[in-house]
């Protein structure tokens, strides 16, 4: 067990010839017990600071590991959101080049579709200009023939005969 202020306090020494002075012995236990309760104060005091800090410390601890929770619960969440956003991208080029394909496609059937207009009029075209001709060639044969002749010879006589 430690020695406590009071102990010194009441610490009596036994009495001898030719002892030491009692006064400077008293004085000097008196030093003492101010020294020995200043160290004892102390002590405490750097206990209850200890104790405090120890508090903190902990304290501290448990923010440093919840920081760390949260530092790798963002991380992940970052991760995710990377990904999700990686296949959503995919999904979307996915689709644009679908949607191309379908665009191209689209279009080289209505330039397939215009291409066979444009041949099927070029050939009602040119068999409408073959007609035209026979008629035209016809008419111009018509025209060629004696027959003009004796029509202009008939409307002369009936001219001169009126």
């Amino acid at each position: 067990m430690p020695l406590t202020p009071l102990d010194i306090h009441n610490k009596e020494f036994g009495r001898r010839l030719r002892g030491y002075d009692e006064d400077e012995v008293n004085e000097f236990l008196d030093q003492v017990i101010k020294d020995y309760e200043a160290i004892i104060r102390e002590n405490k005091e750097l206990q209850n600071q200890i104790l405090t800090l120890q508090e903190k410390l902990g304290h501290f601890s448990n923010i440093e590991e919840t920081l760390s929770k949260t530092i790798i619960v963002a991380q992940e969440a970052a991760d995710e959101v990377k990904q999700n956003a990686k296949k959503e991208a995919q999904l979307i080029v996915k689709e644009a080049e679908k949607n191309a394909d379908r665009i191209i496609n689209d279009s080289l059937a209505k330039s397939r579709k215009v291409s066979l207009e444009v041949e099927e009029l070029r050939k009602q075209a040119s068999i409408y200009r073959a007609r035209f001709r026979t008629l035209v060639e016809a008419q111009l044969d018509l025209l060629s023939h004696d027959g003009w002749d004796s029509l202009e010879t008939a409307s002369r006589e009936v001219a001169t005969t009126e």
